[in-house]
């Protein structure tokens, strides 16, 4: 049983341990130090409830419906365009920590806006249900429940201590560069996402491969 958590622990991990969105996020508030228990939280409760999801073997009928992961990646890459111009428009105005606003998202935004980052991005799905949920069909299902425990943990693992150590990085972020820099590098990570989405999610969902 130990064995099989601490697969679904190290799979987990590799999964999630990427550049992307919702780790941006997680990370650029975690240094405003700005909701980094509540924002790390309902990242790690949406991909419990994914990976559950997918465990319970609803990957493959998801991977099935083209229309679906098109509408996914459509919504997807315009929400990170966006994401990514805002970021890219802040660059050029930056601003210390000193000068902003601690609390200029309220906890229900902070919220909402997690949710969107974190369920827009078709990728989430693809790694939790699809690839996790595959994988622990491989397992008999009186065990399957210890490899997504495994995976839950090390989701809430990695996202508090993404939170929580950006709060270390603060001191760095009173130099108004430091944003310009941070901004800049979110600008081109989303959207370099959002150019993989359109690529690889919304085109090839809806043009058949040639044989």
């Amino acid at each position: 049983m130990l064995i099989i958590y601490l697969q679904g622990l190290a799979l987990g991990a590799s999964l999630i341990i990427a550049i992307g969105a919702q780790n941006a996020f997680v990370l650029s508030q975690g240094i405003r130090q700005e909701h980094s228990l509540v924002i790390p939280l309902v990242c790690s409760m949406t991909d419990a409830i994914l990976i559950t999801i997918g465990v319970l073997g609803a990957g493959a009928w998801i991977a099935s419906r083209a229309l679906l992961s098109a509408a996914a990646s459509t919504a997807g890459a315009l929400f990170l365009l966006w994401y990514g111009w805002k970021h890219a428009a802040a660059s050029f105005a930056p601003k210390s920590m000193e000068e902003t606003p601690r609390d200029s998202m309220s906890t229900s935004s902070a919220v909402l806006f997690t949710l969107a980052v974190s369920l827009l991005n078709p990728h989430v799905y693809i790694d939790t249900i699809v690839l996790l949920g595959g994988i622990s069909s491989t397992y008999d299902q009186a065990v399957r429940g210890y490899f997504a425990a495994g995976a839950v943990t090390a989701s809430f693992l990695w996202f508090f201590s993404l939170s929580l150590g950006g709060r270390a990085l603060s001191p760095i972020f009173k130099d108004p560069r430091a944003w310009k820099i941070l901004d800049r590098v979110i600008a081109i990570i989303m959207w370099f996402m959002a150019y993989t989405l359109i690529k690889h999610g919304l085109l090839e969902s809806l043009v058949p491969p040639v044989s």
